[in-house]
């Protein structure tokens, strides 16, 4: 079985969009899996609507805000699939995208090496590319999270295997409530290789005005230790200097922002 999960935040609005992609697949070999990062909306009681009425198993896992991190590494915690396609709550997939992802798990379980996961393309809610076109890459073609980013230039749509995820969950830091999951992603990748089918999108997206794209920067002041552990792997992971001389400054920037929340802690209030 696939586990699609999705971790939401007060997304009652947006998850009947995803709701109904789904319900729209081909196939329906798949269980859908919510984990509730502590919404304050009426998300459980939608939730609870679905299952009543869809034809796919619908579950749903609720913790205390804590995080798009740590809503993932609960829903690895609870899946019954072996691989987990994670799909935003404001975001949609194609009709086929099941049966995409399902012909490529079955390919890639038969490959020789132990493939760790799938990966395919992301289109806006018209069916444009995220990023650059594809080119003379065969498919699948094989890469590394960090390489394919490079070569893309836009958000991909992985799918993993769970048992590699289970063990590579995210770092849980005190106080922030995000870690960039190229982090982990580029870990999953050391364990075995990834198989990048960049001729087919089958995941639809768009970014929200309080989304993390257009909130890159307050993120990153807000979770200055969960970016100092991307962006201090990324110092030796990078293959052009100017791209390590990147990383680094970004990882001294990190730096001083760990030490304001420090001092902002550590001010006594009046």
């Amino acid at each position: 079985m696939l586990t699609i999960l999705t971790p939401t935040y007060n997304r009652r609005h947006t998850l009947p969009h995803l709701y109904d992609s789904l319900y729209k697949q081909g196939r329906q070999d798949f269980e859908w899996l919510i984990v509730d990062d502590g919404s304050v909306d009426d998300t459980m009681s939608w939730v609870q609507g679905c299952q009543a009425q869809a034809e796919f198993p619908i579950r749903i896992e609720r913790q205390e805000n804590g995080g798009k991190h740590a809503a993932i590494n609960a829903g690895v915690r609870a899946a019954r699939g072996d691989w987990i396609f994670i799909v935003d709550s404001d975001d949609c997939l194609t009709p086929d995208a099941v049966e995409c992802v399902a012909d490529a798990v079955a390919e890639a379980v038969q490959a020789p090496e132990s493939v760790v996961g799938v990966c395919f393309r992301k289109a806006d809610m018209q069916g444009r590319l995220l990023g650059l076109p594809r080119e003379r890459e065969p498919s699948p073609w094989v890469a590394t999270p960090s390489q394919a980013g490079r070569r893309v230039q836009g958000d991909l749509a992985y799918v993993f295997r769970r048992d590699v995820m289970a063990d590579l969950p995210f770092p849980i830091i005190p106080g922030e409530c995000f870690v960039p999951e190229l982090y982990i992603w580029n870990q999953i990748g050391d364990r075995g290789p990834i198989w990048f089918y960049l001729d087919r999108a089958i995941y639809l997206c768009e970014y929200l005005d309080d989304g993390y794209t257009r909130n890159f920067r307050a993120h990153l002041r807000r979770n200055p230790g969960g970016f100092l552990l991307f962006y201090a792997a990324q110092i030796g992971r990078e293959p052009h200097w100017k791209d390590r001389v990147k990383a680094a400054i970004r990882s001294l920037q990190c730096l001083v922002y760990c030490a304001m929340n420090a001092a902002d802690r550590s001010r006594p209030t009046v």
